[in-house]
């Protein structure tokens, strides 16, 4: 046998397990990067709704545009499939009221002054 056939015979196969194994390791670090970006986000943006969520209910109430922002989160947490933890706090969010308390007390104060 020839070396051109030697090389043949255990190059080929040896060079196709090669590419195979790099490319099945590739993807096993590429999946274990993506969920740990993942979990990452996740772990974001449920410490911003927790935050968002201490700070209206502390004031007793939530603007629209907070609302918006919390409902933005909630849709992207929720997203990456994780469980129904935030739910109860979504649910909560979105029972605030839209306007300060005593802001109907205080309109029907300074419209009877004029």
């Amino acid at each position: 046998m020839s070396v051109y056939q030697w090389l043949c015979l255990l190059g080929v196969p040896t060079l196709i397990v090669g590419m195979t194994t790099f490319f099945i390791n590739q993807v096993r670090k590429s999946k274990k990067d993506s969920d740990a970006i993942r979990q990452g986000i996740q772990a974001l943006l449920r410490a911003q709704m927790i935050a968002d969520w201490n700070h209206y209910s502390e004031k007793g109430y939530a603007p629209i545009y907070a609302r918006e922002n919390f409902e933005n989160c909630w849709r992207h947490y929720h997203g990456l499939g994780v469980n129904g933890v935030m739910d109860g706090l979504h649910d909560s969010f979105m029972a605030l009221p839209l306007d300060p308390p005593n802001t109907s007390k205080r309109r029907t104060k300074n419209e009877n002054d004029n």
